[in-house]
C-alpha cells in the first residue's frame, strides 16, 4: 500500500473519531440543561443571596452553568439593606417565600427537594 493510501486512511479514521466523540461520547455540559430547573426555581420564589467575592457562592453558580442567568440571585455588598432586610447572615443563602433560610452550599439535589422543582 502507499504511504498517500495510508495517510487517507488515517485522517479518514481520526475524523470519524472525532466526529463519533463530540456527538455521542462528549460529556454534555449544565450549560442549558438546567435552564428550566433554574426557571422553576425562581418561580417559586425562591432567592439566593450571596457575593462575588465568596467561594462557597462562586461554588453554588458554577452548579448551574449558564442556566444561573435564570435564578433570582441578590449580589449582598450592592445591595446590603435588602440582604439586611431579608436576615441573611452568611453567604450564599436561599430564602424561600416560606421564610426558610438556608444557608451555605446546598447542590442541585437539596434546592429541589425544598423547591419541589424538579432536576432533568
Amino acid at each position: 500500500m502507499s504511504r498517500f493510501l495510508v495517510l487517507v486512511i488515517v485522517v479518514i479514521i481520526a475524523l470519524s473519531g472525532a466526529v463519533y466523540w463530540v456527538y455521542f461520547v462528549k460529556p454534555q455540559t449544565a450549560d442549558n440543561k438546567l435552564d428550566d430547573f433554574a426557571k422553576c426555581l425562581t418561580s417559586a420564589g425562591a432567592v439566593m443571596y450571596g457575593a462575588e467575592w465568596c467561594a462557597h457562592c462562586q461554588d453554588e453558580k458554577k452548579l448551574f452553568g449558564d442556566s444561573f442567568k435564570y435564578v433570582n440571585y441578590i449580589e449582598c455588598p450592592d445591595n446590603i439593606e435588602r440582604c439586611l432586610k431579608a436576615g441573611v447572615e452568611g453567604y450564599p443563602t436561599w430564602i424561600f417565600p416560606d421564610g426558610k433560610k438556608l444557608i451555605g452550599e446546598q447542590g442541585l439535589e437539596k434546592l429541589s427537594q425544598e423547591s419541589g422543582c424538579k432536576l432533568p
